[in-house]
């Protein structure tokens, strides 16, 4: 397994012409498919931790007010 990972990695080092051409709308293309990604991720991660808080807070307030 480690010899296919070391091997995978210094392949990814070699490169080869393609003789390709990629216009201009690539790289904002390529930087907004990125973005949205991690904040896609971001988003995600926030929600499973925002909600569970948010539920408990709001339980803990109605706690409160039963109380008083």
């Amino acid at each position: 397994m480690l010899k296919l990972i070391i091997i995978s990695l210094l392949l990814s080092f070699v490169s080869a012409n393609s003789y390709a051409y990629l216009g201009p709308g690539f790289g904002g293309g390529a930087i907004a498919a990125t973005l949205g990604i991690i904040i896609a991720i971001c988003a995600g991660l926030f929600g499973l931790i925002w909600f569970p808080i948010k539920r408990a807070l709001k339980k803990n307030k109605e706690k409160k007010k039963r109380v008083d």
